[in-house]
């Protein structure tokens, strides 16, 4: 569990790093004094110091030094030169090291920090808002209290659970690329909406709020998303004829097939 000693450093700290911040800031988990954050960019950092009151460095090995723990935000590109430091890898030495770098596995990890327990992370853009959704993975060695505190960073800004390494890819096209899918769909019923005279922006608005509405029916009720829209769905009624209108377009498929194709491309991210 997360301690009062504890400092936790966020290095590459952009748009999911910051969520992070927010959100152990506003769950209380940590206290400002207790997080550094990095940027490469003095600009950013100045600004991360200046909205949350944490301490902030575009100095990566200054942030790794003061860590008890450190989220790796870092693009996949990146994260081989980032790492690739006699200097980096001695600061980290000891400590929980969590990356939520697409597509690098905890085998490439544990080859560049191989005397920290590494811990791989898939969150999504929600988590901006508290509402994300993030799955973690564990290295070799890592001990259930270190998985434990991997899981309470994560519960700050939305949902976390532990799964093997084997389902990342998938998780990566279904989580992360997942929130891009759901606002195309929403954009697109919105326009059909406004092809038959609603204003757009209320069309946007009842849109989000419908499927922010369905999507916390499926989480609290239990129930199959089959079952809630055979709830929805009345003799001769105009939902049924909207749902035919789908399964004409093949929507089933096209999305699941979204998945599959991103599902593919994950497994390539991070690899070169």
């Amino acid at each position: 569990m997360l301690e009062p000693k504890q400092t936790l450093a966020v290095i590459g700290c952009g748009t999911m790093g910051e969520a992070i911040v927010r959100g152990l800031l506003r769950s209380q988990k940590l206290s400002a004094a207790q997080i550094i954050a990095s940027d490469r960019r003095p600009d950013l950092a100045a600004e991360l110091r200046a909205r949350h009151q944490i301490r902030s460095t575009t100095d990566n090995l200054l942030a790794a030094k003061e860590a008890t723990v450190a989220i790796l935000c870092l693009k996949p590109q990146h994260m081989a030169a980032a790492l690739n430091d006699d200097q980096i890898r001695a600061a980290l030495e000891g400590k929980l090291v969590i990356s939520i770098a697409a597509g690098v596995r905890l085998d490439q990890l544990q080859t560049l920090l191989p005397k920290s327990a590494v811990i791989r992370a898939m969150p999504n853009t929600p988590a901006v808002i508290g509402e994300g959704m993030t799955i973690i993975t564990r290295g070799r060695g890592v001990t259930d209290a270190q998985a434990a505190v991997a899981l309470e960073i994560f519960c700050a800004v939305g949902r976390c659970f532990e799964l093997d390494e084997g389902n990342m890819d998938v998780i990566t096209a279904l989580n992360g690329s997942g929130p891009a899918f759901a606002y195309l769909v929403l954009e697109a019923l919105a326009d059909g909406a406004v092809m038959m005279g609603l204003r757009r922006d209320l069309a946007f608005t009842v849109a989000a709020q419908m499927l922010q509405g369905a999507a916390r029916m499926v989480l609290e009720s239990g129930q199959h998303p089959a079952a809630l829209k055979d709830d929805v769905t009345t003799p001769a009624g105009c939902t049924i004829a909207g749902l035919l209108t789908l399964e004409d377009g093949r929507i089933r498929s096209v999305l699941a097939r979204a998945v599959e194709e991103a599902t593919r491309v994950a497994g390539r991210l991070g690899q070169s």
